[in-house]
């Protein structure tokens, strides 16, 4: 069984940058796919990140130029660094792992099976 630890969430200014961290562990299996979601109060979650390995990648339009999610060389630690803040980012974050192939399906949070717990991001203007 696979865990992961979401850590980074803070508040912020509009405007600033935050950097989220998900820790993985537990569990054999490699873990290939890697999303960050947000929820927001009163909405669905949707898919903000996601990356497959080092070398696919899929980004929420709305977060394209602005948020950058990586993997560290042991593959258990995924990054989500956010810059150019606004108060629509604010929401909980949600770190997510799936040992399958799911490019470029990596923002249906459907086809995921480990998830964390959260961290909170709120952006005041």
């Amino acid at each position: 069984q696979v865990q992961l630890v979401e850590s980074g969430g803070a508040s912020v200014q509009s405007g600033g940058s935050l950097r989220l961290t998900c820790e993985a562990s537990g569990g054999t299996v490699s873990i290939d796919s890697m999303a960050w979601f947000r929820q927001a109060p009163g909405k669905e979650r949707e898919g903000v990140a996601g990356l497959f390995r080092a070398s696919n990648f899929n980004y929420a339009s709305s977060v394209k130029g602005r948020f950058s999610i990586s993997k560290d060389n042991t593959g258990h630690t995924l990054y989500l660094q956010m810059n150019d803040l606004t108060p629509e980012d604010t929401a909980v974050y949600y770190c997510a792992a799936d040992p399958r192939y799911l490019w470029p399906t990596l923002l249906d949070a459907h086809r995921y099976m480990y998830w964390g717990q959260g961290t909170q991001v709120t952006v005041s203007s």
